[in-house]
């Protein structure tokens, strides 16, 4: 009989050097009973942290994104984002925009893409057999595997990377002290879209682009070049950066806490399971979700928001909370408790989780067959780290240790 994976793999989230971020928040007086912070543009807003107290405040229709989208806004970016985006929409406006994508997002729509991930990986650790010593995993490996599928997937041709995979990461990992840098590669990239969506650059007839533009007119009122433009930028970026950010960090722990690895080598059945556990302890950067605004008094379980007032529901703690995870700390993947929230919850849940997922455990699938004695190169707590405007991940992943298969 087999170990269990828990008992092989006891290891608390706090024994991984650099896996927690620093809030970037501050900390201020509690109103009507409730906790409240200071987010990065100066305003106060309330700080729902437990499990349930998030879950409701994602779904409760009273709590709207689209005002926090102003200058004046409150917010954890630098800058505002189009209207278009799907996170900055409510209610009806989102659902009419999310509709278009549902389908090709759900586990089904995305298993197509399971080759495409299997290929690419195959075909990054085939180029290094001619290497020998340490090598960055990152740069060599996991760092392609993301954007290809996700040009395929869109119908992008794959030699486009290389104009707007360094336009994507400055939008998403740049210093956000910078903003009229960031502001200019962010337009690069939205014009870049515009250009695919209206033709003016060549995509592939069986990609989402092609395929979002022939159906347009299925939207009641038809979708405009902007709102489509709104939704490719969430699935451009969020399909290669966001995912490739959760895949380091992922291989980063697991590399990390060698008894975690060690434990998936031996059963790795397990792998699906693992790659949930750490998905809810693993923040993706500096924050979990985006403000809200309350449209009028929310009266819940957490008591009562004023109208007008800011919330913060914080998925990140509340992936932690003691009172759905026992000892919560403790990475343990045959928990049998309620889902985490780290793709969200209600209309916001993202639309990539599922992409994500298979992404993810593919990847390590093929890793842990043919680089089984896979090992960090250096120290965990000497692997350097980017922190950008919303991720954070290694910069890079020296590993050694393990011959090809």
């Amino acid at each position: 009989m087999s170990t269990p994976v828990s008992a092989l793999a006891s290891v608390r989230v706090g024994d991984i050097p650099h896996l927690d971020a620093t809030p970037v928040y501050q900390t201020t007086s509690p109103a009507n009973g409730i906790a409240r912070i200071i987010l990065p543009s100066g305003h106060v807003a309330y700080h729902l942290t437990r499990y349930h107290h998030v879950q409701q405040a994602l779904t409760d229709t009273r709590l709207v994104r689209r005002p926090c989208n102003t200058e004046d806004g409150p917010s954890f970016l630098p800058t505002i984002t189009p209207n278009e985006l799907l996170l900055n929409n409510d209610g009806a406006s989102h659902a009419r925009l999310r509709k278009v994508v549902v389908k090709d997002f759900s586990a089904a729509g995305v298993a197509t893409l399971r080759h495409a991930v299997v290929q690419a990986t195959h075909a990054r650790l085939d180029a290094l057999q001619s290497r020998t010593g340490p090598v960055d995993l990152l740069g060599l490996v996991l760092e392609s595997i993301p954007s290809e599928v996700d040009c395929r997937l869109l119908g992008i041709p794959l030699a486009d990377r290389s104009y707007y995979r360094p336009l994507t990461h400055t939008v998403q990992i740049a210093d956000p002290r910078d903003v009229p840098e960031l502001l200019r590669q962010f337009w690069l990239v939205y014009h870049y879209l515009m250009d695919l969506v209206t033709g003016r650059r060549p995509t592939a007839p069986h990609g989402l682009i092609r395929r979002f533009v022939a159906a347009r007119d299925e939207s009641t009122p038809p979708l405009n070049d902007e709102e489509l433009v709104g939704i490719l930028l969430g699935i451009l970026i969020g399909g290669d950066q966001n995912i490739l950010t959760v895949l380091c960090k992922v291989v980063y722990a697991l590399l990390a806490a060698p008894s975690l690895w060690q434990s998936l080598r031996e059963q790795p059945e397990a792998i699906p399971a693992m790659v949930e556990e750490l998905l809810r302890l693993i923040p993706l950067g500096s924050t979990s979700t985006f403000p809200r605004i309350a449209s009028e008094d929310v009266d819940g379980s957490f008591g009562v928001i004023p109208a007008g007032s800011v919330v913060y529901a914080d998925v990140f703690a509340a992936n932690r909370d003691p009172e759905v995870f026992a000892d919560p700390l403790l990475i343990d993947p045959q928990r049998h408790t309620a889902k985490h929230l780290q793709f969200g919850y209600g209309m916001h849940h993202c639309m990539g989780a599922a992409l994500a997922r298979m992404e993810i455990t593919t990847v390590l699938e093929i890793l842990l067959q043919r680089m089984p004695d896979l090992q960090l190169a250096v120290p965990a707590a000497s692997v350097p780290w980017t922190h950008g405007t919303i991720l954070r991940r290694p910069s890079s992943l020296p590993v050694c240790g393990s011959t090809l298969r």
